[in-house]
């Protein structure tokens, strides 16, 4: 896999972001490179029954569709999740192949990132967010950015206790 590099072609704002959130992007993608198909499905820490390389990455691409489609295009959510269980979206994850989920989180990612290059960084999102505030879509890119950097934390765990991995 050929990465990019975390430092932008320009030094304005949204390429900034975007250079971030596709290094993020990179990052989690390359951390589950050639990792089995049993390890990617299984759930080392005890205490952390849904944390798989397969769900952490199911996981990113949900969270960028409800950020990007549900707040800020306002679009019904059809999430996987539901108000029994919140974090459907890593149980399931175990259900496909690894590879299918990275194919399917960088095409989203690519998407996104033409939705993003469309729309102003000042642009409100439809709908509120927990406090009641209509976030822009500057916020929720600096969101994804750290959401995903701290799940690349967790993938960087769950590879080296998978097969000793690690780095990337």
């Amino acid at each position: 896999m050929t990465r990019i590099g975390d430092t932008p072609s320009a030094w304005d704002e949204r390429t900034q972001l975007t250079t971030f959130l596709d290094y993020a992007r990179d990052t989690a993608r390359a951390k589950c490179e050639g990792v089995s198909a049993e390890n990617a499905r299984t759930a080392p820490l005890p205490g952390s029954p849904l944390m798989t390389l397969s769900g952490v990455v199911n996981h990113l691409r949900w969270v960028e569709y409800y950020w990007f489609q549900v707040v800020f295009l306002g679009e019904e959510d059809k999430g996987p999740w539901t108000e029994e269980d919140p974090d459907r979206e890593m149980r399931i994850a175990v259900d496909f192949p690894l590879t299918q989920l990275l194919d399917e989180y960088a095409e989203q990612s690519a998407r996104y990132r033409e939705l993003v290059a469309r729309n102003d960084l000042d642009t409100r999102a439809e709908r509120t967010i927990r406090d009641g505030l209509h976030v822009d879509l500057r916020w929720i890119l600096h969101h994804l950015v750290e959401e995903t950097a701290r799940h690349n934390g967790h993938l960087d765990i769950l590879r080296e206790l998978a097969d000793g991995t690690t780095g990337s």
